[in-house]
C-alpha cells in the first residue's frame, strides 16, 4: 500500500488493484473528522491532486474514525471566529466540497456511524454512498442558525425530490441507515461498509477509464436540463470516447473475447 499525506488530517492511500482505486481518507478520528480550516484546506489539496492522476479510474472516501465518517463543521473553532474570520473560511471550505464534488472519476462514499452536516454533504458529493447499520445521516444546520453550505440544499433534492429534501432540512432531523435506505439518502446497505464500498470500486474501476470519466461528465452536467438538451450533452460526451484508445481496445477484447488491457486514452 502507499500513502500520501495531505497535511495532518488527510491521506490518500493506494493498494492492489494496479493503483487503480484510490481511498480518500478523512483522518481527524478526535475530533469524529469534524471539518476544519486547515482539514478542509488538505481535502482540497488531495482532490486536486487525485484530479491530476490519471491511473485513477475510482475514488473511495472514507474515514479512519470508528464511530462517525464525519460529524460536520468544526463548530469548536467556528465559536472563536469573528464575523470577519467567517467570511475568510468561506472559500475554503467551499473548495473542500466542490474539490470532492468536481473529481472526474466515479466516487464511492464508505459511510459509517454519523454523517452529519458538511459530513453528510461529503456523502452527497460522491455518485454513490454505502452505508452500514451505524450510520446516522442529517443536515441539522437550522438547528445552530445556519443553513447547509456545503451543498446539501442543492444535492439532497437532486437524490431524493424538493419535498423530501425540505422535510429533511427543515426539521433538522438524523435518520438511521434503514429509512436513510428506504428514503434514498444512502444507495447501498452493507455489513462493513468499507470493504463493500472498496469492492464496488473495484467492479468499477475493471471498466474503461476514459468511458467512466465521460459517463459521470455527461450524467452531472445533464442532469436538470430537458430531455433535448441532455441528449446534446450525451452526444458531446460520446464523441469525447468514441474515438479513444479505450474504444478501439474494447471493441478489440470483445472480438477476440479477453479482458480489455485499458490504454486509458
Amino acid at each position: 500500500m502507499s500513502e500520501q499525506r495531505f497535511g495532518e488530517f488527510v491521506a490518500v492511500r493506494k493498494e492492489g488493484r494496479g493503483g487503480h482505486v484510490a481511498e480518500l481518507v478523512l483522518d481527524r478520528p478526535k475530533a469524529m473528522n469534524a471539518v476544519s480550516t486547515e482539514m478542509a484546506r488538505s481535502l482540497a489539496a488531495a482532490c486536486d491532486a487525485l484530479a491530476a492522476d490519471r491511473d485513477v479510474r475510482v475514488t473511495v472516501l472514507t474515514s479512519s474514525n470508528d464511530r462517525a465518517f464525519c460529524v460536520g463543521a468544526d463548530l469548536k473553532e467556528r465559536n472563536s471566529f469573528t464575523d470577519a474570520d467567517l467570511v475568510r473560511q468561506r472559500p475554503t471550505a467551499r473548495a473542500a466540497y466542490t474539490g470532492v464534488l468536481e473529481l472526474p472519476m466515479p466516487t464511492v462514499a464508505a459511510v459509517h456511524g454519523f454523517a452529519l452536516g458538511g459530513g453528510y454533504e461529503l456523502a452527497l458529493s460522491c455518485d454513490l454512498i454505502v452505508a452500514d447499520a451505524t450510520t446516522v445521516v442529517g443536515l441539522p444546520e437550522v438547528s445552530v442558525g445556519v443553513i447547509p453550505g456545503g451543498g446539501g440544499t442543492q444535492l439532497l433534492p437532486r437524490r431524493v425530490g424538493a419535498a423530501r429534501a425540505a422535510e429533511l432540512v427543515f426539521t433538522a432531523r438524523r435518520v438511521e441507515a434503514a429509512e436513510a435506505h428506504e428514503l434514498g439518502l444512502v444507495d447501498v446497505l452493507a455489513e462493513d461498509a468499507r470493504p463493500a464500498a472498496l469492492e464496488l470500486a473495484g467492479r468499477i474501476a475493471a471498466n474503461s477509464p476514459v468511458g467512466l470519466r465521460a459517463a459521470k461528465k455527461a450524467m452531472r452536467l445533464g442532469q436538470g436540463l430537458d430531455l433535448r438538451a441532455g441528449l446534446e450533452v450525451e452526444d458531446g460526451a460520446w464523441r469525447s470516447v468514441a474515438f479513444s484508445g479505450d474504444r478501439a481496445e474494447g471493441v478489440a477484447a470483445f472480438n477476440e473475447k479477453r479482458k480489455p488491457e485499458w490504454p486509458g486514452e
